[in-house]
């Protein structure tokens, strides 16, 4: 199994998410699993939860969509839109939950290689208060955890 090292930090102004890991996976398979449809499918969403639906049109001004079922069977859809995509560093993309009052957040993981390991940096803003953040990052953390499982079953 991969090994991981993980770290959050909360800031408060504005409400924002970051978590760090370095991942047992070459840059290249990380950045793989992120923009490949059949990967997502695969790690996206925290452990117990399954992905029945995903639709991906990974490119710039590409959308979206995507729902994760919880273990009691309560579907959460998910979208939004691809900004940036700079094959093998970094992907920016919007994330909100469909919801009426759902706010628009912004999303950017930047790859980093670390020898034949990589440095993932998740980074979420604005949030609407620090309850919603820590929420996001709960699920973030453990979406990554499968993240790192997946990547530990392609070796």
């Amino acid at each position: 199994m991969a090994t991981a090292t993980a770290t959050a930090t909360a800031t408060e102004s504005p409400i924002e998410l970051r978590i760090t890991r370095t991942l047992d996976a070459p840059q290249e398979r990380v950045f793989a699993a992120w923009t490949d449809p059949a990967q997502l499918a695969r790690w996206w969403g925290p452990k117990g939860y399954t992905l029945p639906a995903m639709e991906a049109d990974i490119r710039p001004g590409g959308n979206w969509r995507a729902c994760i079922r919880s273990p009691e069977g309560e579907d959460h859809w998910m979208g939004g839109t691809w900004q940036e995509i700079d094959p093998i560093d970094r992907l920016v993309f919007s994330f909100a939950w469909e919801s009426p009052d759902a706010l628009l957040t912004m999303i950017t993981v930047t790859l980093q290689p670390d020898g034949d390991r990589t440095r993932l940096t998740f980074h979420q803003t604005p949030f609407r208060d620090v309850e919603s953040r820590d929420s996001h990052m709960g699920g973030w953390t453990s979406c990554l955890d499968c993240l790192d499982d997946h990547l530990a079953s392609l070796s």
